[in-house]
């Protein structure tokens, strides 16, 4: 039986809720799950991984591997495979928002009202017409 995170996410560390198979989950894109998610895509470096997520053109099985890493790094003890057969609450809008909001903790403007929380987000485009995509500005 896997592990289930407890508790309630915090922001601060850049952890995001959502429920996923029945279960509200925690989810953190912590270094290591970058680590795996820069091995995965063939990325040579955080900066990269960072301009392909910037493209905002993901496919499926991109998602399963980013939302396995945030579930992983929020201590959820489940792989790729099993995310991949797990119902997402809101279907793949759902995990749109999960894996915007994954990426956004992890490359997005961290705390812009000073708490260093994560921002929060719309999958849709802002009113300015900014996508996820514009949002993720690759650090140096």
């Amino acid at each position: 039986m896997e592990r289930l995170s407890k508790g309630r996410a915090n922001r601060r560390r850049g952890e995001i809720e959502a429920v996923i198979g029945g279960e509200r989950r925690v989810l953190c894109l912590t270094l290591g799950g970058l680590a795996e998610l820069e091995t995965a895509f063939g990325s040579d470096s955080l900066h990269d991984l960072a301009a392909r997520f910037s493209t905002g053109r993901l496919k499926a099985g991109d998602m399963i591997r980013i939302i396995g890493a945030g579930l992983r790094g929020g201590g959820n003890l489940l792989s790729d495979e099993d995310v991949g057969e797990m119902e997402i609450e809101g279907g793949l809008a759902g995990a749109a928002r999960i894996v915007a909001e994954l990426l956004l903790s992890a490359f997005g403007p961290q705390g812009g009202d000073g708490t260093g929380a994560a921002p929060s987000l719309s999958v849709a485009p802002q009113a300015d017409g900014q996508t996820l995509g514009e949002s993720l500005t690759p650090r140096p």
